[in-house]
C-alpha cells in the first residue's frame, strides 16, 4: 500500500477550523489505498482552549507524529503568534526524520497556516518525495488588500506587508508542487489566474465536506443545551462559526431584515432569536463581541444573543442538531466556501443561506438540498446583499410560520449519512478524490525521473 505523510499543523485537540480538514480525510484512506500518517503540531504549542471531544473523534488506528514549536509566550513578544511559523523548523525536522527513516510516496501539507507549505520543496528537493499543496483559503486573498487588522477591518502595516510577503512566498510552493488541491473551484481558479503555467498540473476541488460518524456519537451520547430551549416553541436560528471581516455587510443585511420583520410582523418578531456562536475566531473567554454591536445599532439586540469564543465542536453540533433552522452567511468574496456547510447539511435542519451568487455554497445546496430544506438568498458584486433585505424578510417570515421540522427527531436520518444528495461530500467519498491526487503525483514523479534517465 502507498504511504502518504499529511502535514496539518492545525489539529484535533486544536479546536481551529483548520484541525478538521486532514481530520476527516486521512482515517478513510486506507479504505482508497494509502496509509496516512499524519505530522502535527504538540498540544502542549496550541494557544487557547483545548477540545478533548474533538480529540475523541480521530480513530485510535490513524498514526499521528507530534512535533513541538516555538512557545507563543516567547514569540509574540516579537510579534509572531502564526503557527505555521512557530512550528516551521519542529515539522521541518520532524517530516526529514521521517522520510530519512521510513518510505513515503507522497507528501501533503495543507495550508492555512501558510508558511509550511515550503516544506514541499524543500523536501521534495531533499528526498525526491513529490508534493501535494492543499489550499483551505487563499494564501494571496483580500487579507492585507481590502481587509486587515486595522481599525474598521481595514488594512493596517503588518497585514499588507504579511500580503507583499505572501506574494513573494506562493510561487515557491505552487511551481514547485506535483498538484494541487483547493476547497473550490474559485479558489483554483485564482490560483490559474496568478500562475497561468499551472494549466499543466492537476488539479482536484475537494470541499471540507462532513462526517457521520461524528453524529452518530451525538446520539450514543447526548450533550445538554445550555443556550436555548429547542421546546420552547420559539424559532431558535443558530451560525456556528467565524464572523469573518468582509461578512459584516451581509450581517447587516440580515439584522436589516430582521428590523423590517418587527414592522411587518410584530408577533412574528417576538417568536424569533437568532444565536451566534464562535464568531471571534478565539478561545479567550474574553473574546470581543461582533454581532451584538451591530444588532444594538439596528435595534434588534433584543432578538440576538452571541457566544463570541468559539465552543467545542460537539457542542457546535448540538447546537446545530437542536436548532429551529441553521443560519449560513457568506462573504462580498465570490470564492468563499463555508467548511460549516456540510455538518449543516448531516444536522438534517433547514437552512438559511445568505451567500454571493458565485459562491460554491449555492450550487452544492440547490443540490444537497433543494427548497425548502434550504432557503437560499444570493447577492452579486453588482446587487449588494444590503439590497436583498427585503427578501430575507420573506424567507425568516416562512421559517417562522412552516418551521418544518420536528425538534423532537432533528435530522436522525441525515445524522447516518442518508441526506438526499450528501454523499459525493462525506469524508470518505471526498477521501478518494483525494487518493487519486496522491496517485497522480506519485505517477507524475515516476515519469520524470524516468524521462530524466
Amino acid at each position: 500500500m502507498p504511504r502518504v505523510l499529511l502535514v496539518s499543523p492545525h489539529f484535533p485537540p486544536d479546536t481551529s477550523a483548520g484541525a478538521h480538514r486532514v481530520r476527516l480525510l486521512a482515517p478513510h484512506l486506507p479504505a482508497h489505498g494509502w496509509e496516512p500518517t499524519v505530522l502535527t503540531v504538540d498540544p502542549r504549542d496550541y494557544e487557547g482552549r483545548l477540545d478533548p471531544g474533538l480529540a475523541s473523534l480521530v480513530p485510535a488506528e490513524l498514526r499521528v507524529v507530534r512535533c513541538r514549536a516555538w512557545p507563543a509566550r516567547w514569540t509574540r513578544r516579537i510579534g509572531i503568534g502564526d503557527l505555521g511559523l512557530r512550528a516551521f523548523a519542529g515539522l521541518r525536522r520532524a517530516c526529514a526524520d521521517l522520510l530519512r527513516r521510513e518510505r513515503f510516496d507522497a507528501l501533503f501539507i495543507t495550508i492555512y497556516p501558510t508558511y509550511p507549505a515550503l516544506l514541499g520543496p524543500i523536501l521534495k528537493r531533499q528526498f525526491g518525495v513529490p508534493f501535494v499543496l492543499d489550499y483551505q483559503d487563499p494564501w494571496v486573498g483580500a487579507w492585507g488588500e481590502a481587509v486587515g487588522a486595522g481599525p474598521n477591518g481595514r488594512p493596517d502595516i503588518k497585514s499588507r506587508l504579511t500580503r507583499a510577503v505572501a506574494r513573494r512566498l506562493e510561487p515557491r510552493a505552487v511551481r514547485a508542487a506535483d498538484a494541487i488541491t483547493t476547497v473550490s473551484a474559485p479558489t483554483w481558479d485564482a490560483l490559474r489566474r496568478r500562475y497561468p503555467e499551472l494549466g499543466t498540473i492537476a488539479c482536484a476541488v475537494i470541499p471540507v465536506g462532513g462526517e457521520p460518524a461524528d453524529f452518530a456519537r451525538l446520539r450514543r451520547e447526548p450533550r445538554p443545551n445550555p443556550y436555548f430551549d429547542a421546546a420552547d416553541g420559539a424559532t431558535h436560528l443558530c451560525y456556528v462559526g467565524t464572523l469573518l471581516p468582509l461578512g459584516f455587510e451581509v450581517l447587516r443585511a440580515l439584522l436589516g431584515a430582521v428590523r423590517l420583520l418587527r414592522q411587518r410582523g410584530p408577533g412574528r418578531y417576538e417568536r424569533l432569536h437568532l444565536h451566534f456562536f464562535g464568531t471571534s475566531n478565539q478561545t479567550r473567554p474574553d473574546a470581543a463581541a461582533r454581532v451584538l454591536p451591530v444588532a444594538r445599532e439596528l435595534g434588534v439586540a433584543d432578538r440576538v444573543s452571541e457566544i463570541a469564543p468559539r465552543i467545542d465542536y460537539l457542542d457546535a453540533l448540538t447546537v446545530q442538531v437542536q436548532a429551529t433552522a441553521i443560519l449560513m452567511l457568506g462573504s462580498s468574496e465570490a470564492h468563499y466556501t463555508a467548511s460549516k456547510l456540510y455538518p449543516a447539511l448531516l444536522a438534517g435542519k433547514p437552512i438559511l443561506a445568505i451567500h454571493h451568487g458565485e459562491s460554491s455554497v449555492v450550487e452544492i445546496l440547490r443540490r444537497a438540498a433543494p427548497p425548502p430544506m434550504a432557503r437560499v438568498i444570493t447577492y452579486t458584486d453588482a446587487e449588494r446583499a444590503e439590497s436583498r433585505v427585503d427578501a430575507i424578510c420573506g424567507a425568516l417570515s416562512a421559517l417562522i410560520d412552516h418551521p418544518g421540522h420536528d425538534p423532537a427527531v432533528g435530522g436522525r436520518a441525515a445524522a447516518r449519512g442518508e441526506a438526499s444528495g450528501y454523499g459525493e461530500f462525506s469524508a470518505a467519498a471526498l477521501a478518494g478524490k483525494l487518493a487519486a491526487i496522491l496517485e497522480h503525483a506519485r505517477g507524475r514523479t515516476s515519469r520524470s525521473a524516468t524521462a530524466g534517465r
